[in-house]
């Protein structure tokens, strides 16, 4: 028998292993777009499975009670935790449907999109006596009808042309009106609660969150480009500033505040309930108007989060005086935040802080409201889960912009485990303890507006394809056209977003759009230098030795996870 010596085995190994390396990667890739297509096809039986269900036992009226199969008129009582002064002849206002309008379509469902916009153009009013959460119904109605109104009028979209003649958008200014005597106030941040029929009520209370006075920039600016009417966009904007003014010297916020006075009421801040849009909206509403103005107030803000907040991959929540720790608590809402860290290209610090929260899904099964840092448990009373998106949100940015495929088994997880405790007859039901599994009969709007949506744009983005879109808080789509820019920025974002220069004019885009890794494919500025990868994590050690696969980051020309091999070297040793 031939007996062959070592350097004939390299020298065949270098010349074999080509082919062996291109057809793993050729059935890598094959694979992988098999388990996103039934992924995202199991996603839309949850969406349909909680839409029908809406549609047959709550329609017309706000949220489905998918255990009873029956509804609750909840408009009212969203953020009315002590649930007072709730309306007697208010019967809903199709909350779930305006909720779903966006989805239906990214979902490629034109028709239902068409019936639902014709429904809600021939039977929605909002001169209706009730009050309502101002935030949470800017943010759920409001903008549902200005994204739904984008996306009826997209030239793309064939579905409703010839019968659509801006009924949403009439709807969304008519509610717009109803907000703004919410913002007659000494200081012009606004009440908290509205009546949309009276205005602000007798002897109605003066405190409100920081999101509820700072997170209404995206739908009221894009309701004032929209109608031409400026008096929304100036409205909220005087809100934001004043907000802005009353940070302290290290550029922290409260949780609460009195809009009558412009007082502090809770000094205890973090980046959870009662402060978290408020940092998303500054940086979306950069990316959406292109306001230096929001850029300088987001980058002053996130660097003292950085600062006060994270300790290691978790953020706690300090004084805003001082900085000094108050609570060591994780909160469900703040799983937004490495989603958020994506659009300004901290990539390394986004998915440091997801795996962690992502450690505590998997403990329970779902994420729990709050737990305790400190105490590495439970919070006693906080232990439900009401099918919240924001996991599932950061997870479809992740992988947008790393193209990892751990990211693809993190949403199959989530939507598992949706489907495994969640899932009943009547629809998808929220968790009232995660320790035993227990169900609340409530399918929140925001199921369909968010969960759903952000888990299916995670195995089928095609709905992004040659589009920039920033999504509201609640889910909700709106472009990013120049034309709402006072000035278009050199770039919208220092690291994440790119410039590309075609031959006569300039057209901005992100990586995430274009859908690619902008380290080898785009050149910025006139002397063709490379554009930081948003995909890029370097190695924790600068000689690249690891311990395990955590030591190692991401290609930043492959956008491709690097592993830790026997030796101790990272690299990309996966398929060899």
């Amino acid at each position: 028998m031939l007996r062959l010596n070592t350097g004939t085995w390299l020298l065949i190994f270098l010349l074999v292993s080509p082919t062996i390396f291109n057809i793993s990667v050729c059935e890598r890739d094959s694979r992988s777009a098999v388990k996103k297509r039934r992924m995202s096809e199991k996603v839309r039986k949850m969406f349909y499975h909680a839409y029908e269900n809406y549609m047959t036992y709550a329609f017309p009226h706000d949220e489905l009670k998918p255990l009873t199969k029956t509804f609750t008129d909840s408009l009212s009582e969203l953020g009315n935790l002590k649930l007072e002064h709730l309306p007697q002849e208010y019967n809903g206002s199709a909350l779930t449907l305006i909720e779903s309008l966006s989805s239906l379509l990214i979902m490629g469902n034109n028709t239902e999109f068409e019936k639902a916009v014709l429904w809600l153009s021939e039977n929605l009013t909002f001169d209706v006596d009730a009050r309502i959460n101002l935030f949470e119904c800017n943010i759920r109605v409001l903008g549902g009808l200005v994204s739904a109104h984008i996306l009826a009028t997209d030239s793309t979209n064939r579905s409703v042309q010839g019968i659509y003649k801006n009924q949403l958008l009439i709807l969304a200014e008519d509610l717009g009106q109803r907000f703004l005597p919410a913002f007659d106030t000494p200081t012009g941040l606004p009440y908290a609660w509205i009546n949309l029929k009276y205005g602000v009520m007798e002897n109605e209370t003066t405190e409100t969150s920081t999101s509820g006075c700072g997170s209404l920039i995206l739908e009221m600016g894009a309701l004032s480009r929209l109608t031409g009417d400026p008096r929304f966009e100036s409205a909220a904007l005087r809100a934001l500033r004043k907000l802005w003014s009353m940070r302290s010297s290290l550029n922290l916020l409260g949780t609460t505040l009195d809009v009558a006075s412009g007082e502090w009421i809770e000094y205890s801040s973090g980046i959870g309930a009662g402060v978290d849009s408020f940092y998303e909206y500054l940086i979306k509403a950069h990316i959406l108007f292109g306001r230096d103005e929001f850029w300088r107030m987001f980058q002053s803000a996130y660097l003292a989060v950085q600062k006060y907040f994270r300790h290691g991959p978790w953020y706690h929540e300090a004084d805003m005086r001082t900085g000094k720790a108050t609570y060591w608590q994780l909160t469900s809402l703040q799983a937004f935040w490495p989603g958020l860290q994506v659009l300004v290209g901290d990539i390394a610090a986004a998915n440091s802080s997801h795996r962690e929260f992502f450690y505590v899904w998997e403990k329970f099964g779902v994420l729990p409201e709050r737990y305790l840092l400190d105490h590495q448990m439970l919070h006693p009373t906080e232990k439900y889960y009401p099918l919240r998106p924001e996991l599932a949100e950061s997870t479809f940015y992740l992988y947008q912009a790393t193209k990892d495929p751990w990211y693809i088994e993190v949403g199959k997880s989530i939507v598992d485990s949706l489907n495994l405790y969640t899932k009943v007859e009547g629809g998808f039901a929220s968790i009232k303890d995660v320790t035993t599994m227990q169900l609340e009969d409530h399918q929140h709007s925001f199921f369909l507006a968010e969960t759903c949506k952000y888990l299916y744009l995670l195995f089928d983005d095609s709905f992004l394809v040659d589009r920039n879109y920033i999504f509201t808080t609640e889910g909700h789509p709106l472009p990013v056209v120049s034309a709402w820019h006072e000035r278009l920025p050199e770039t919208y974002i220092p690291s994440n977003w790119t410039s590309v220069k075609p031959e006569k004019k300039t057209k901005r885009a992100s990586a995430m759009s274009l859908q690619v890794c902008p380290a080898t494919t785009l050149n910025s500025g006139q002397n063709g230098q490379q554009v930081e990868s948003a995909c890029h994590i370097p190695d924790t050690r600068g000689n690249h030795r690891c311990l395990t696969d955590d030591d190692c980051g991401v290609e930043s020309t492959t956008c491709r996870r690097r592993s830790c091999s026997m030796a101790g070297y990272c690299g990309l040793w996966l398929f060899i």
